[in-house]
């Protein structure tokens, strides 16, 4: 009897195991702290036979609130080998080339600046990384790739280093330096050593969510002989008040040895008030210093990232045409070194261009480009330079490099769902094709999560014209069964910007369709993508009619019965919270709730608060006391001026750090809601700038925003696993 019970039970446990392998697994969501556990590649590079890519993962640990780098390479497949791959990469559906990569060094703090190194004794890595100890500074060391080899300290400037990068001959390095040249007020008055205080005698003081640290960065140039060791490090621009790279966002694309190795192209804005200004130039130096010549003369907006191409006859370099216009498009220039001359190769284009690359031959440029509401990859011929498209899909591509003996670019690939993996795009198909996926950093976690739904549609404007819009959906949204939805306008910032298929780690459309909203992205007027009218039509308009686009498309989407006209809040950032703050007092009760992160909320201290004037210039039209026509402008514009009608609960989010547009703007919001009894919430960041970026203020700033429009248009408690 004892013998059969335990017969029954053994087969009743046979059939339970049976049943729940039968069972599909519990799908999970993204939430703010599963984000923070996602790998970002930060950087990458070939290596010059074309062979390997070696890359740079950083995982957080939410606990430490810090990241850690490894350095990873895999063996780059050839063309037929990708051709035939029948995997398929999770969230994007590319193909999929993934292999298990080799990890040559984990857990490294700072590790950035990745390049390769051509010796001749074989290819070896070179990188930035700060050595063991308290006082210690980032510095260049090399490393042979092969497993189990030890870095070598390249340099040892005490200063450290930063933005590295190897010569083509590999026998040089070139990388910046902080170089001061300014005093402080105690260097200016010895005796006064606990004075705490700054004199300032021009603008542009503080930039970003720094403060002028009274030091330029340089480039410095350094020689390796046969045993590693590098020569006395030289400064390229000695004594210069000047950056190169550009802050605050530029980095090693700004400089560029020349194929021989003999002469480096910079990036550099010499001019009276750089805070009115966009006029930076590219000057060619020699490797052994000396004076500087100026290329670009007489040309006033960006030109920047020079590339040589590799046969040395050309520099290409992007460059805008209109001075102080921060977002013209981007041209690509070639000068001729032999004859000293300059010409387009992108006459005619309607779109912007990104980071020209040349292909091995330098008979081809290679760019990426928005392109409405994607970013593809595109070919120019240099001689005859006839448009050619390279991918297409529903991604936001970033050209890498292109790779030495092979038809690739490696390229940086994401989607709204899926964050930056590495791909190839083949330059010899005879169409647009998707590009095949090289890494799988992220896939394991892909594998287990349910993936919202995304559609594009479009609506008309007030005046006729086509607004694209990107609809994100929950992943178990059913348009038959009769369920209304929670919906979220997001507002784009910039205010030059496009809502492409980036993947943000705050603004996280997966994450929010997740949770249960329907998401509307509209590419209103002022965006790239869909030609330059489109883009330029947000200047000196900014509460004009791409305001009414985004009152249009929200009209439109709330014609479907499947949204909840109750439940409809409005979100943005920077330019995206300006709309929301405009909208707040313009939008006639559409919205059930408002988030504004770093927004512009008065126009007039906005002026004489920020740091780059030359954007405020351009998009406003200049100082408010300019003329009566601007005044006016600013007075119809400015959210301000409408907070008398403010009744939307509205939540305010502001780093202390941001200085393009300063806190105390997100403060008078705040004030304008809380005197006239308007529910609302400040949640302040005295440690960040425009952007949250640390792990622990990243998944706080999420709990918050969604506990402000759980409040007031909460997803039902059906929608989703993981509802709160």
């Amino acid at each position: 009897m004892t013998k059969r019970i335990a017969t029954i039970g053994t087969t009743a446990l046979v059939w339970l195991v049976l049943i729940a392998g039968m069972q599909p697994a519990i799908a999970e969501r993204l939430t703010p702290e599963r984000l923070w556990d996602l790998v970002r590649i930060t950087d990458a590079a070939v290596s010059p036979d074309g062979r390997w890519v070696a890359y740079l993962a950083t995982r957080y640990d939410l606990a430490e609130n810090a990241g850690k780098s490894d350095l990873l390479l895999q063996e780059i497949p050839d063309r037929s080998a990708a051709q035939t791959a029948k995997r398929t990469a999770v969230a994007f559906d590319t193909r999929s080339m993934a292999s298990k990569p080799q990890r040559l060094l984990e857990g490294v703090k700072g590790l950035n600046s990745l390049g390769w190194l051509n010796r001749s004794g074989g290819p070896k890595l070179i990188y930035v990384a700060t050595p063991d100890g308290e006082e210690a500074r980032p510095q260049a060391w090399m490393l042979d790739p092969a497993p189990g080899a030890v870095p070598q300290q390249l340099t040892h400037v005490p200063q450290g280093i930063g933005n590295l990068k190897p010569s083509p001959t590999g026998d040089a390095i070139a990388f910046t330096v902080d170089v001061k040249l300014d005093q402080t007020v105690n260097e200016i008055f010895p005796d006064l050593p606990q004075a705490d205080a700054r004199i300032i005698d021009g603008l542009l003081y503080r930039h970003w969510d720094q403060w002028h640290d009274y030091a330029y960065s340089h480039v410095h140039v350094a020689t390796i002989g046969a045993d590693g060791r590098v020569s006395e490090p030289l400064d390229l621009m000695p004594g210069m008040r000047a950056d190169c790279p550009l802050p605050p966002f530029g980095g090693r694309e700004q400089f560029e040895f020349s194929p021989d190795g003999q002469e480096l192209a910079l990036t550099l804005k010499l001019v009276n008030n750089p805070a009115e200004s966009t006029d930076s130039g590219i000057y060619l130096v020699s490797t052994r210093g000396g004076p500087l010549q100026h290329i670009t003369p007489g040309m006033p907006g960006y030109d920047m990232e020079p590339r040589y191409s590799p046969d040395g006859r050309f520099i290409a370099f992007h460059s805008m045409a209109r001075g102080g216009f921060e977002s013209d498009r981007n041209r690509i220039m070639l000068y001729d070194r032999a004859t000293e001359t300059l010409r387009e190769i992108t006459v005619g284009l309607d779109q912007t261009t990104h980071h020209a690359t040349w292909s091995p031959d330098s008979k081809t440029v290679y760019f990426y480009s928005e392109t409405r509401g994607t970013t593809q990859v595109f070919a120019l011929d240099a001689e005859d330079p006839q448009l050619r498209r390279l991918s297409t899909g529903r991604f936001d591509l970033a050209l890498v490099d292109a790779i030495p003996n092979s038809p690739w670019l490696l390229v940086r690939q994401q989607s709204m769902l899926r964050p930056v993996e590495l791909a190839l795009v083949d330059v010899e198909v005879g169409e647009p094709a998707p590009p095949i996926t090289l890494t799988d950093v992220n896939g394991q976690m892909f594998e287990k999560l349910e993936l919202p739904k995304i559609e594009q549609r479009f609506f008309k404007a007030t005046d006729g014209k086509s607004i694209h819009c990107w609809v994100i959906f929950p992943p178990d949204y059913d348009p038959q069964d009769g369920r209304q939805w929670p919906m979220l306008t997001y507002c784009q910032g910039g205010p030059q910007s496009q809502i492409g298929q980036w993947f943000s780690y705050r603004w996280n459309f997966h994450m929010m369709a997740d949770h249960g909203y329907v998401v509307l992205a509209i590419n209103r007027r002022g965006l790239p993508g869909f030609g330059r009218e489109w883009n330029d039509a947000i200047s000196r308009d900014w509460g004009g009619q791409a305001m009414q686009d985004i009152l249009a498309a929200t009209d439109g989407m709330l014609a479907d019965p499947r949204i909840d006209r109750s439940r409809v809040a409005a979100i943005g950032a920077s330019f995206g919270g300006y709309t929301v703050y405009w909208l707040m007092g313009n939008s006639d009760d559409r919205f059930c709730a408002m988030v504004a992160h770093c927004g512009v909320y008065n126009l007039e201290s906005m002026y004489g608060s920020t740091e780059e004037l030359f954007f405020v210039n351009w998009d406003l039209g200049g100082p408010y006391w300019s003329s009566d026509e601007v005044f006016a402008d600013y007075q119809r514009f400015s959210p301000h001026r409408f907070a008398g009608k403010w009744k939307t609960p509205l939540l305010v989010i502001h780093g202390e750090k941001d200085f393009r547009v300063p806190v105390t703007q997100g403060m008078e919001a705040f004030t304008a809601a809380q005197v006239q009894g308007v529910p609302s919430r400040f949640l302040y960041f005295p440690q960040e700038g425009h952007w949250v970026l640390s792990p622990q203020n990243g998944v706080l700033w999420g709990r918050v925003f969604f506990d402000w429009l759980d409040r007031y248009c909460r997803p039902s408690a059906a929608a989703g696993t993981n509802q709160p």
